[in-house]
């Protein structure tokens, strides 16, 4: 739709995780750096949390980019799962072209799998997306099979990648041997403003921009509004194209973007929502007083006191007129 109008090739901002338009922050970097450490030093058990929207997923793809064909890789994207339906998903994206009905011939099977993996000079990693979806019994599941080892080294590593929520999981009691097998974790956070410039500049070059679209008060606002988060970013430079296309403005400045996010309801209350959560924590939030007028009546006045004003005046003007006629 606004593809010709901006001289684009492509959509530069679908939320969909095209590697094409990948781009790392310091923080993407650190992370990954940190992560590819762990896998190829046969570290175990390692752990990736973030907030929605930060970018996990891209990370998770671009390590699986960096890693090639010397790791046997598979993904669980939901581990919500009964233990034999765990067992046989992790089976199936680890090609194994076996189905089992027991928790002990999985275990026989899998142990020779992740032996033959390890005499092929490969290592065997376990991704677990949304891992605070994980049932307690599949997390404990899990910490036995990172007990896998031959030659006192590690057949296999696990990877967690889950919500904020996910390290409240796993300081429970319950969870204190699993803790304890995490060797490496990291946090990713959101953008700052400056890297939500070089983020929305990157797409836009990648889709074939000749210039920056948006200005610096338009990036502002986009910062201001999505926190940083790239998944927010990305629809609001969506729309705000769209919007732009629709204006014939050839330059994107604040006040699109402000038309765009005021449209955006869904987010607005996710606002809301957390600014209510920050009240009840914090303390109830003073509202400013409101001076509006109501048939003529400031808000907060009773009626019959203006009524008394009223009359009270009529008398000062009769005595005043008395006096002067006097």
């Amino acid at each position: 739709m606004y593809l010709p109008f901006y001289q684009l090739n492509k959509k530069p901002f679908e939320i969909t995780t095209d590697p094409e338009f990948l781009w790392l922050s310091e923080k993407h970097k650190e992370s990954l750096a940190m992560l590819q450490y762990g896998i190829m030093e046969n570290k175990g058990c390692l752990l990736l949390t973030g907030d929605v929207g930060t970018g996990k997923t891209t990370l998770i793809h671009a390590l699986e980019q960096i890693l090639g064909n010397d790791v046997a890789l598979a993904t669980i994207f939901d581990p919500n799962l009964g233990t034999i339906d765990f067992f046989n998903h992790l089976a199936e994206m680890f090609k194994m072209n076996m189905r089992f009905d027991s928790k002990g011939t999985f275990v026989h099977h899998f142990t020779n799998f992740l032996n033959t993996t390890f005499v092929q000079n490969k290592r065997a990693l376990l991704v677990i997306d949304e891992a605070q979806r994980a049932t307690p019994e599949i997390l404990e599941e899990l910490r036995h099979l990172s007990n896998i080892e031959r030659h006192y080294t590690k057949l296999i590593n696990i990877f967690f990648v889950g919500q904020n929520e996910f390290i409240g999981m796993i300081k429970a009691p319950e969870f204190r041997a699993l803790r304890q097998r995490i060797i490496l974790n990291y946090h990713m956070g959101p953008f700052t403003r400056k890297e939500t410039g070089e983020y929305i500049r990157h797409r836009l070059q990648i889709a074939g921009a000749k210039k920056m679209i948006f200005n610096a008060g338009a990036v502002d606002e986009i910062h201001k509004f999505s926190k940083g988060y790239p998944r927010l970013i990305n629809i609001v430079c969506d729309l705000a194209l769209v919007s732009g296309y629709v204006d014939e403005a050839k330059i994107i400045k604040p006040d699109i973007i402000r038309e765009c996010t005021g449209n955006l309801t869904i987010h607005n209350e996710f606002n809301t929502f957390s600014k209510t959560e920050s009240s009840e924590i914090n303390g109830p939030v003073k509202k400013p007083t409101q001076r509006k007028m109501k048939k003529g009546i400031p808000r907060g006045k009773k009626p019959f006191q203006w009524v008394f004003a009223f009359f009270g005046a009529i008398v000062l003007v009769l005595v005043a007129a008395g006096i002067i006629y006097y």
